[in-house]
């Protein structure tokens, strides 16, 4: 990729006049940019940082590569629960636009080389947990909890607040966070690959890759998708291709493995079909180019601003027996907190990482415009609900393009206009399958089982809430009740060793909170 971009078809850097030095030896001379480009140079501050426009472009194309999966995963799932006749193209507008918005804030208010879009792990928090038939919510409903979230974001952002919710959760319980959301993404990744599936005396089971007796594929005209071995053999194998890419260093190893994935599920699909499948032959029949223009469509119709005029209609949850106005409180108190939460975390983790890598802390080792940055996040999320999204958040893939020398929010500017482009793509994303986003979900549950290292398994005290965290998150289904079940445990344990002088009075309100939540609508 940077092959094509030549140093002769940027804009030309023209030396300003310098002065010698006292001792009369010549000053190295400085260069700076003239006219549109000297005017964008300063904006942005390229020059000033150390870096050049080729450089920049590069990093923002990097970043895109890097990240431009969500634009087919995010999709995957929102389809489940937006309705219509084209969930699918309504949810990829909504993300393209969460995206946009976002990662422009990051590069002309931050002015910050990170790109930002709908975030892992919330996105099938929202799809799996909120949206499950069984609690009686929306999807509007679940995008009011959402726009609390970016709002409580923007007050915790405004008033310093923020840094006395981070310190209010213990430290093994967000250390765990991140490892139960790794592990509830992987589980859905292998259950849409059909890798992991439903058994009755035993919830679930590993598929059958037994040649002599299982079928080659099975046709699911309700979900649209082939299940059976051939997906679960395509997802496997995407999943050990992107850690292969990864171990090589290969830039966008993620969107790479999706593509490879792609590929193989339609000529495996082409070979059973030759053989006679009949569900192949179904999955060929179902196969169709849309309109592009079409998504836009059913985004205007089915996700966009629906939080406002549906989403505050609570009346098939309240419904629901056992349900009331005092649930509802608590649920949404507690939802769009845990929401926050794991924006919050998100996003300042990622942060640290992105910025410590490209050096862009300041000399108190926080990142650069932090707060900028955290305000960019939450205004995003906020944009993202009213266009029918999950959480906008800061992505980890930003670090791709700090690593190729992005320095300043002209990096994002360059991210945020391949999405810009890439919203008028929808068609080709929708032929992406299951089985070909699926070791993506996998791949980022690896990544996120790293943190597992960093808890303390030697001290009971923190040991029980962080895998109780865990536990709860990736076999109970339930990510808002893992932080409860994890907080109260923790808090429990203190109070029962002598500790009480430990915990504060936001953990405290925060704990009674989930406690009741417990209590009185689980």
């Amino acid at each position: 990729m940077s092959e094509d971009l030549n140093e002769e078809h940027m804009p030309e850097a023209v030396p300003d006049n310098t002065a010698p030095a006292a001792d009369g030896t010549a000053v190295a001379e400085e260069k700076s940019y003239k006219g549109f480009f000297g005017k964008m140079d300063k904006w942005f501050g390229i020059t000033k940082s150390g870096s050049n426009y080729k450089t920049e472009i590069i990093a923002g194309l990097t970043t895109f590569m890097a990240m431009v999966y969500i634009l087919m995963v995010n999709p995957g799932m929102f389809q489940q629960v937006i309705g219509g006749s084209n969930p699918f193209g309504a949810s990829y507008i909504a993300t393209a636009l969460g995206a946009i918005v976002g990662t422009f804030l990051m590069a002309f208010l931050a002015k910050m080389p990170l790109a930002q879009a709908s975030g892992m792990g919330v996105n099938a928090f929202i799809v799996f947990t909120l949206c499950n038939e069984n609690t009686g919510l929306t999807f509007a409903n679940c995008m009011v909890f959402t726009l609390l979230d970016g709002v409580i974001f923007i007050i915790l952002t405004a008033t310093g607040l923020r840094k006395h919710i981070f310190k209010a959760i213990p430290d093994e319980v967000r250390k765990a966070i991140n490892v139960g959301l790794g592990l509830f993404i992987a589980f859905i990744g292998l259950q849409n690959a059909s890798v992991i599936v439903d058994e009755a005396s035993t919830l679930v089971n590993l598929v059958s890759f037994n040649v002599l007796k299982s079928p080659f594929a099975v046709w699911d005209p309700i979900n649209g998708k082939l299940t059976g071995m051939l997906p679960a053999f395509v997802a496997l194998v995407g999943v050990i291709l992107i850690a292969i890419l990864s171990k090589k260093k290969v830039k966008g190893s993620i969107l790479w493995g999706i593509l490879g994935s792609t590929v193989l599920y339609y000529a495996m699909a082409g070979i059973g079909f030759a053989a006679g499948s009949e569900a192949c032959k179904s999955m060929f029949q179902n196969i169709g180019i849309k309109n592009p223009f079409s998504a836009f469509e059913a985004w205007g119709k089915d996700a966009a601003g629906k939080v406002f005029y549906e989403g505050f209609n609570f009346t098939k949850y309240l419904g629901m027996e056992g349900n009331n106005a005092g649930s509802l409180v608590l649920l949404l108190v507690t939802t769009a907190l845990s929401l926050c939460m794991l924006d919050m975390f998100d996003t300042i983790g990622t942060l640290y990482g992105a910025c410590e890598k490209g050096g862009l802390l300041d000399k108190d080792g926080n990142p650069l415009n932090m707060n900028k940055c955290m305000l960019a996040d939450s205004v995003a999320t906020c944009v993202g609900a009213i266009a029918g999204t999950s959480t906008v958040t800061t992505f980890v893939e930003s670090s791709a393009g700090v690593a190729a020398g992005g320095k300043t929010g002209f990096t994002a500017f360059i991210t945020g206009l391949c999405f810009l482009v890439a919203m008028f793509l929808s068609p080709i994303a929708q032929l992406v399958p299951y089985a070909a986003t699926a070791p993506a979900l996998i791949w980022v549950g690896v990544l996120m089982m790293s943190s597992v290292t960093n808890i303390e398994w030697t001290d009971p005290a923190k040991a029980l809430p962080a895998f109780l965290t865990i536990a709860v998150m990736a076999f109970g289904y339930e990510i808002s009740y893992g932080i409860g079940i994890g907080m109260i445990s923790s808090l429990i344990i203190k109070l029962c060793t002598g500790k009480i002088k430990e915990i504060s009075v936001v953990t405290w309100i925060i704990t009674i909170f989930f406690l009741a939540t417990f209590i009185l609508t689980h």
